[in-house]
């Protein structure tokens, strides 16, 4: 395959000018390879087919990661105009697949092919030129413009991954074969599976920030465990062995399943795994682009659930004690068996990195000394939920990649696959997914009496969320968000429709919901949608407020204490960025911009775009201190806060001057107190001046 291999990038070694022709030519092999996936596209219309029910059509990802690098350049305020706003609006957020119910397609108007390829083609352009003039010094850090640049190439490189399995979900007859993704043409005698012994030790997991390779926030950290001794499988699971799974009616007997595993298998009905397929002539695998006789050979493709479903029912007929690996018993076996890491190699020693084929290879393929398929192949499935290391950050450009799987659902998966390359490949990303979705993944069982921790006690750790959390719900009696929803229902009006922008973690969103109909609750960060959607769904808040020091004291807050019941109040909460939205958020008949107008990039720009989103007659009322920062807002874009002509130019004249010609003030502003704890001993009190004002019945 053209393009293909590739090797993850030394950003601390060499000198600037080879790094940057490194990038550019890992850049360019990214974009290319990526698009050339969407060759497979039959034609035009199957872009807008939904593959899988949980997921957006192919059109999204098409443009996703295009918009993805613009989004960030912005945000790291290496850019300071878009290419294309609506684009990078509609494709900016994808769907973590929160449940299993169908994802409404009818919000989404999406373009068309050659309008998305023409955008691909100037963001293309602009990283190029970006990449050719920005200063680069050596080292490449968090810090370094270069790694906003890096963080778009490996978040193609994910998508790479993530769209093939989509497009493996497609009718057959909307995709076409391409010789650029070559299938293995061998299916070899299959193999008896056995259980080899591995020798336990201590695991000391540590990514430092200095590491030479680009990093995924939560790989760095420590993590330290003591690992006992366990038997593995000497191969992955064939489609051969889990063969016998099904014919031993696994699909059909409940006492295999997890409660979870149960539901979903219910819910979807299965009875095999999802690529299998069966006709007169017997079985057959979905590929990307074509089906073929059953490879029994090649290992099986299945979720989590399937996998856990397989060991409890070998368990129960060897009488042994199986299970998945954990992800530390994956990194003993790994660390045992895999003398070379990327980006070392001359040739993968794995079916990895699409350097061999475009699909699975025999089980039997690749030996690490005892055992196959150690890494590549298929990604493994393993037994732990993911969450952070000891001293996890986030990482500002991109604070929702890991932290909304913190939650328990989402399972760790390790090793790579055959299109696995970049950052998936190297020995210490962790990357997972919801037990039931679907990636290029199998997975290989070992016996072990030693319990796996599955369970966290999720405490938002976070002070500065912890903060937010308090200011909400630390108090039962009405406080400042539940009086700014309340001022805002009693300004009348039609209840069908409100948006707040700056929910926090919902108080007063749910408060609106008592008065409106549906209530939109936004936010830019992704950690704070995270703790309100998860307040919403368990109906409970648990958060550790700074007590003093390191000490702190942990609170839990239940819905049900603040008369809040989400079946009745029908709110939803999501991340967005709010001077580009994407068109479901329209048609309010009330915008409530709570304690945010001081926080935006572009406040003036913001002020321009909300009107739109108003429906004639509706209310836009603007809470603010006015607590102009430079960090959060550059100075020439305040709105008000300092002189101008020799006079002092406030904020409130300012919003009069780009408000006036669209709207009337409705009701004189007033002054509301907010307090927030900075810690149990400690609180921050502001006035937030709140204006409403009332969009004007004319032609926009």
């Amino acid at each position: 395959m053209q393009l293909i291999p590739t090797r993850n990038i030394l950003l601390n070694q060499g000198t600037s000018e080879q790094k940057r022709q490194e990038i550019r030519e890992y850049f360019l092999k990214t974009y290319t390879v990526y698009e050339k996936l969407f060759e497979l596209m039959k034609d035009e219309e199957s872009y807008y087919l939904t593959a899988d029910p949980l997921r957006h059509p192919l059109v999204f990802y098409f443009g996703h990661t295009a918009t993805f690098f613009i989004n960030k350049l912005v945000l790291a305020k290496i850019l300071d105009k878009r290419i294309n706003p609506s684009f990078e609006s509609i494709f900016a957020i994808g769907v973590d697949e929160m449940s299993w119910d169908d994802l409404n397609q009818s919000n989404y108007k999406w373009p068309r092919i050659a309008e998305i390829q023409a955008y691909r083609d100037a963001v293309k352009a602009k990283i190029l030129e970006l990449i050719d003039t920005l200063p680069l010094a050596m080292p490449i850090s968090w810090e370094s413009p270069f790694w906003a640049i890096m963080m778009g190439i490996e978040h193609e490189r994910i998508h790479l991954e993530t769209s093939s399995v989509l497009i493996r979900q497609l009718p057959l007859e909307r995709v076409k074969p391409s010789d650029f993704w070559k299938v293995c043409p061998l299916d070899t005698p299959i193999v008896q599976n056995e259980l080899l012994h591995v020798k336990g030790t201590t695991l000391r997991l540590e990514k430092k920030r200095d590491d030479a390779l680009y990093g995924w926030d939560n790989e760095y950290g420590l993590h330290v465990k003591e690992v006992k001794d366990f038997k593995a499988s000497k191969y992955l699971v064939s489609n051969a062995e889990f063969l016998a799974f099904v014919a031993n009616k696994g699909y059909e007997t409940q006492s295999f399943w997890s409660e979870e595993g149960w539901k979903w298998r219910t819910y979807k009905n299965a009875t095999m795994p999802l690529f299998w397929r069966i006709d007169a002539s017997g079985y057959k695998l979905r590929l990307m682009a074509e089906e073929i006789e059953m490879p029994w050979s090649w290992p099986v493709e299945i979720n989590y659930l399937e996998a856990k479903a397989f060991c409890n029912w070998k368990s129960q007929v060897t009488g042994q004690s199986i299970r998945l690996p954990s992800e530390e018993e994956w990194y003993v076996l790994h660390d045992l068996h895999v003398k070379v890491e990327e980006p070392f190699w001359d040739k993968a020693p794995a079916n990895l990195n699409l350097e061999y084929f475009a699909s699975s290879v025999p089980v039997d393929t690749f030996a690490f000394g005892d055992f196959y398929d150690v890494i590549g192949n298929v990604w493994q499935w393993t037994e732990t939920p993911i969450n952070g290391f000891d001293g996890f950050m986030v990482h500002p450009l991109y604070d929702d990649f890991s932290v909304p799987t913190f939650d328990d659902r989402h399972n760790i998966i390790k090793g790579g696959s055959w299109i696995s390359t970049g950052n998936e490949i190297i020995r210490s990303s962790r990357y997972a997914f919801r037990r039931h979705f679907y990636q290029h993944a199998g997975f290989r069982y070992i016996e072990s009496a030693e319990p796996v921790e599955t369970h966290s006690v999720f405490y938002e750790t976070d002070f500065a969320l912890s903060k937010i959390c308090e200011a909400h719900f630390g108090e039962k009696e009405p406080n400042y968000y539940e009086k700014m929803a309340q001022f805002c229902i009693d300004l009348g009006g039609s209840k069908a429709k409100a948006l707040e922008i700056g929910c926090g973690v919902g108080r007063g969103t749910f408060a609106l919901a008592r008065h409106f109909e549906m209530v939109h609750g936004i936010e830019f960060t992704a950690r704070v949608v995270r703790l309100a959607t998860n307040f919403k769904e368990s109906g409970k808040l648990k958060y550790a407020l700074k007590e003093e020091g390191e000490l702190a004291i942990f609170i839990e807050k239940n819905l049900s204490d603040f008369g809040i019941n989400p079946r009745v109040q029908k709110v939803e909460f999501w991340q967005a960025d709010p001077h580009n939205m994407k068109p479901y958020f329209d048609g309010y008949d009330l915008i409530l911009a709570n304690d945010v107008l001081d926080t935006l990039y572009d406040p003036a720009l913001f002020l321009e775009k909300i009107k739109e989103r108003l429906n004639a007659g509706g209310f836009l009322v603007i809470a603010s201190a006015y607590d102009w920062d430079e960090v959060k807002t550059p100075r020439a874009k305040w709105l008000g806060g300092f002189k101008k002509n020799g006079e002092k130019y406030n904020t409130f004249d300012a919003l009069n001057e780009h408000l006036s010609v669209f709207f009337t003030l409705h009701v004189k502003p007033l002054s509301m107190r907010l307090e927030v704890k900075e810690s149990a001993r400690k609180s921050v009190i502001k006035n937030v001046t709140c204006k409403c004002l009332e969009k004007a019945i004319i032609k926009l």
